[in-house]
């Protein structure tokens, strides 16, 4: 099966963390009218950064998640760099969210967490 998936993180708040957890750890929440993309993000270490230098001065903390996702549902999208070989990224269209919500294979993971302090 590992063959079959492509695993990714995501870095999120604590508010989409709730929702995630709401979800038992099987799916990301819907995006809000202003987001009209989801990132999920090829690299840890990208996932990282965001998290604790974003979600942190946005919300006091950040989360780095991982998952796996259906290769076969990744093909229909192209990866984007965003300022770097090491910054890829996946645009998924909100609107396509719930389908890639379905191509998760297990749960969503919390990998690792930060705080103003850390």
């Amino acid at each position: 099966m590992a063959g079959d998936t492509i695993t990714l993180w995501r870095p999120v708040g604590p508010t989409e963390l709730a929702l995630i957890r709401a979800s038992g750890m099987r799916a990301f929440p819907p995006r809000l009218p202003e987001q009209p993309l989801f990132y999920p993000v090829l690299s840890e270490e990208y996932a990282t950064k965001i998290a604790r230098d974003w979600n942190v001065r946005a919300s006091g903390k950040g989360y780095v998640t991982r998952f796996r996702v259906a290769k076969a549902f990744l093909s229909n999208y192209e990866v984007h760099e965003a300022g770097g070989q090491v910054h890829r990224e996946y645009w998924i269209p909100a609107d396509d969210l719930a389908a890639f919500n379905a191509a998760l294979v297990g749960e969503i993971d919390v990998i690792a967490e930060f705080t103003a302090s850390t």
